[in-house]
């Protein structure tokens, strides 16, 4: 027998067995076996070197034929045993796309992220700014810049956690005020804001007392503020979060950064005009006061001209009031019972 007559008989097994197979494993397999370095086609055309000069073109492109021929076969095989691997696989996860879907649980912010979200929205209609800052501060900035200089007895009356003699956790906001005030140019209009986040004391966790709590401070620097201007504003404030029948009374008080300082009450129970003073049950909420001139020296601004009001409130006591939740700690637990039953949906 020839070797054309060989590589032709070799061709037609070859490409019966590629059209036998069942798999893409089975199908490398005979990729191997006929095209291989030890396959019987490179067994064949080692007998090359027995041809004539005149025949071996004619073998050598007839060896060329069969390659392409089983190459392109296998090619072939390899993409129908594919695309029918991959219609098995899908028919095997077909969907019902008729069924319903499954719900989704849908969440909602916490409950003291939405009465912050709730003031704020008040704040920025008032025309304020909401200006965040570091909760890992400076004691110039915490204390120094309050009115509070490091021998000032008033230093007593908050425990701080100290990491180095001036870096601390925050005690309140406000030093988000003093870097604001520091930096502001009254060139351009007053200075309006509110700074809300987390503060930071030593307090031992109780009913009422928790050693990290919510806080949110407001500030207002400009020509001719006076305390009517704070009282308007805090009343506007209680009645949005309280309802539009409360009142709110303020009581003298003392704070470093603010002379004269007030606490401030809002009624415990809805005011109508024939209710008498007596009748009237108060409850404490936040402090405020007109800014201390010393606060302004301390951060470039002249006392003589510019003057202000700020205010302190806690969102966590706002929310306990609002809601007559007698225990501060169970926003914290995380306790989807609790926290589903102030149902704001984000």
């Amino acid at each position: 027998m020839s070797l054309q007559d060989e590589l032709t008989q070799l061709r037609d097994q070859a490409l019966g067995e590629i059209a036998a197979t069942a798999d893409l494993k089975a199908l490398n397999q005979v990729r191997v076996n006929w095209l291989g370095k030890k396959g019987p086609l490179t067994e064949v055309l080692r007998g090359m070197k027995d041809l004539t000069p005149e025949e071996r073109p004619v073998v050598g492109a007839l060896a060329n034929e069969v390659r392409d021929a089983l190459t392109e076969a296998i090619a072939t095989r390899q993409t129908n045993l594919e695309a029918a691997a991959l219609n098995e696989k899908l028919a095997a996860e077909t969907l019902d796309v008729t069924l319903p879907g499954r719900a989704t649980a849908q969440g909602q912010p916490h409950v003291l992220q939405q009465i912050i979200e709730s003031l704020e929205d008040q704040f920025l209609g008032m025309g304020y700014q909401v200006i965040e800052g570091p909760e890992v501060e400076q004691d110039k900035y915490n204390f120094e810049m309050m009115n509070l200089p490091k021998d000032h007895p008033a230093r007593d009356m908050q425990d701080t956690f100290y990491i180095t003699p001036e870096i601390l956790m925050r005690t309140q906001t406000s030093p988000v005020q003093a870097r604001t005030l520091e930096s502001h140019d009254f060139n351009a209009g007053p200075l309006k804001m509110v700074s809300p986040g987390r503060v930071y004391r030593r307090d031992t966790d109780d009913a009422t007392h928790s050693h990290q709590f919510h806080q949110m401070e407001g500030l207002v620097i400009d020509k001719h503020i006076t305390m009517g201007d704070l009282k308007g504003t805090l009343l506007a404030v209680a009645r949005k979060l309280f309802g539009e029948d409360h009142e709110i009374r303020l009581r003298p008080s003392y704070f470093p950064f603010t002379e004269p300082s007030v606490e401030v009450d809002v009624s415990w129970n809805a005011v109508t005009p024939d209710m008498a003073p007596e009748d009237i049950e108060w409850i404490e909420v936040l402090g405020a006061g007109m800014v201390h001139p010393n606060v302004l020296r301390m951060a470039g601004v002249d006392p003589e001209v510019y003057g202000g009001f700020a205010f302190g409130l806690g969102p966590d006591r706002f929310a306990m009031l609002k809601y007559g939740v007698e225990d501060i700690r169970n926003f914290y637990l995380n306790d989807v019972r609790f926290l589903t039953q102030f149902d704001q949906k984000g």
